[in-house]
């Protein structure tokens, strides 16, 4: 459990789930403690370097959680994935995938289309997926357990906005993380 040195969190963005980075630099023990997903992957204590570097994995991806010092007793901490800053990283994901989550039957579901390979995951798991070209775009069937899914994707008719990707449960539409985001921040 945290003790009180958490100075950073970030919710990193994948197919399989939203990560989220929890960092804690104890600046007069020069501890460092890196968390995912509330599982501690890393501890270093009585470091006497309290600037610089801590690399470790997600998943596949290379990061480095960066310490830099601002004054005396300040410090400012940024993280990298894959070589690209965290802001980087976060909007090439947030424009290379398109996600959304729901429960059925009591079972959470998060579902992704990673919309370069055309290919959805849920729970992190690419599923089979059968598609068909219809008028203005295309519709991909498939199931979450027993339960009939589809994703359309049309055209927005607005170069700017491309194309516009939906998922239906059952006939009902479910509003992406992306839609659920700009409703709360409005």
């Amino acid at each position: 459990m945290p003790d009180g040195d958490c100075v950073a969190t970030w919710n990193v963005p994948l197919h399989a789930k939203v990560h989220r980075i929890e960092f804690e630099h104890g600046t007069t023990t020069g501890k460092r403690v890196i968390r995912v997903d509330g599982k501690e992957i890393l501890r270093r204590d009585w470091m006497f370097k309290l600037v610089g570097k801590e690399p470790f994995k997600l998943g596949d991806m290379k990061c480095n959680i960066n310490v830099e010092a601002l004054g005396t007793f300040a410090y400012e901490y940024s993280l990298d994935v894959n070589g690209k800053t965290f802001n980087k990283f976060k909007e090439e994901q947030n424009k290379k995938l398109h996600s959304w989550e729901t429960t059925i039957a009591g079972n959470d579901w998060r579902v992704v289309l990673d919309k370069e390979t055309m290919e959805i995951w849920a729970n992190g798991c690419n599923i089979n997926t059968a598609g068909e070209f219809v008028d203005n775009g295309t519709v991909t069937h498939f199931e979450l357990g027993k339960t009939p899914c589809r994703i359309e994707a049309r055209s927005s008719g607005n170069k700017k906005t491309g194309v516009i990707h939906t998922l239906f449960i059952n006939g009902t539409q479910i509003p992406s993380m992306a839609e659920l985001a700009a409703v709360a921040s409005s």
